[in-house]
């Protein structure tokens, strides 16, 4: 999940379950991603009620509201510092059960089940509790982490980097970053690498 100033205004991206291309804008922009796990302790709401949205930042904070009456910092590092101390300002403290589930979700291989069973809670409640700290139940949120796994692992061979990331097959990757980024695997490997660098 983002905060990001886009077109003059601060807004909410909640996480997205399919994939989203947007248009350049040909103006500044800029944003703050929370960890997973973080957005609805920032948020103050459950992450899911945001899930596949871009909701303006006044409607949730209306305090931000006055950011945009005319005040709108011309400098993105103005409106960049602006965003940071909003969330700053939340003290928001996520609870440590999440952080756990989070971690343990982003191993290869990870089982629901399993990591359920190892934080002592129900599968059904594990759901609840990462659904709202997240947007998403813990089986998309494996399957989101196994992505970011494929941008970090750094076998030049795409077969290798997917096992590596923990895919059953370079095909099964392919299907995955398809339907999750609605790009191809060598695109979005190629994107990823130009906004990291």
């Amino acid at each position: 999940m983002d905060l990001v100033w886009l077109d003059g205004r601060p807004f909410v991206m909640g996480a997205d379950t399919k994939p989203l291309v947007w248009a350049a804008i040909g103006a500044p922009a800029c944003g703050i991603r929370l960890r997973p796990g973080m957005a609805g302790a920032v948020l103050g709401l459950p992450a899911y009620e945001v899930r596949d949205q871009q909701i303006p930042l006044a409607q949730l904070w209306p305090s931000t509201s006055e950011w945009t009456d005319g005040t709108d910092p011309v400098e993105p590092s103005g409106r960049l510092r602006l965003l940071a101390e909003a969330v700053l300002h939340r003290r928001a403290e996520p609870d440590p059960l999440i952080g756990a589930a989070v971690r343990r979700l982003g191993v290869p291989g990870a089982r629901v089940a399993a990591v359920a069973a190892d934080l002592g809670v129900s599968e059904r409640h594990l759901n609840r509790l990462v659904s709202a700290a997240v947007g998403y139940g813990p089986k998309f949120l494996a399957r989101v982490a196994r992505l970011r796994g494929l941008i970090a692992a750094g076998e030049p061979v795409l077969a290798d980097r997917a096992l590596a990331a923990g895919y059953a097959s370079q095909a099964h990757m392919a299907d995955e970053v398809r339907c999750l980024t609605g790009l191809t695997a060598v695109r979005f490997l190629e994107d990823a690498a130009l906004t990291a660098a």
